[in-house]
């Protein structure tokens, strides 16, 4: 469990600062798109396409990290009614719930990367970036859903087993 926490700790610190380093990339270009447009009347098309293409990159790694803190969107209107070892049995059941679709989100993104791999394709603007790199993000981010969900589940099991 201390591995697991470990880990997950260091990948959430990376995911993070991954994410402040795409906002600031994505305003930045916006940024320097519209400088560059104002001062001289046109611009460069990739100021504008690259903030879209760092999306996934942004979302998707995050997802573990905010389940994690219990950040992440969720609706609350059950807890306050039940008991306490009730919400620790819904925590587990959401926790798995996230484990599970993670494992299979995970599967499919690595088969949908794996394929625009080998397919070779670009995309079709101003800088030329693999599709694949765009939807590596996928994995990479269900894979780190999985790994959280994975500690929050032995948690609450340890909650359930030491109550």
């Amino acid at each position: 469990m201390k591995v697991l926490r470990a880990v997950n700790g260091i990948l959430a610190s990376a995911t993070l600062t991954l994410a402040i380093i795409i906002i600031f990339i994505m305003v930045a270009a916006l940024f320097l798109s519209a400088t560059t447009r104002f001062i001289t009347g046109t611009g460069f098309a990739w100021f504008i396409e690259l903030p879209p293409v760092l999306v996934s990159w942004l979302v998707f790694p995050l997802l573990g990290p905010l389940l994690r803190k219990g950040q992440h969107i969720k609706v609350d209107f059950l807890t306050p009614l039940v008991s306490e070892k009730v919400n620790k049995i819904l925590f587990l059941i959401v926790n798995l719930v996230a484990f599970i679709s993670a494992c299979i989100f995970f599967k499919a993104g690595l088969d949908a990367t794996i394929m625009y791999y080998n397919l070779g394709q670009v995309m079709e603007i101003e800088i030329s970036i693999p599709i694949w790199w765009m939807f590596l993000a996928f994995p990479v981010g269900f894979l780190i859903l999985a790994l959280a969900s994975l500690e929050l589940m032995f948690d609450n099991i340890s909650d359930l087993i030491n109550r």
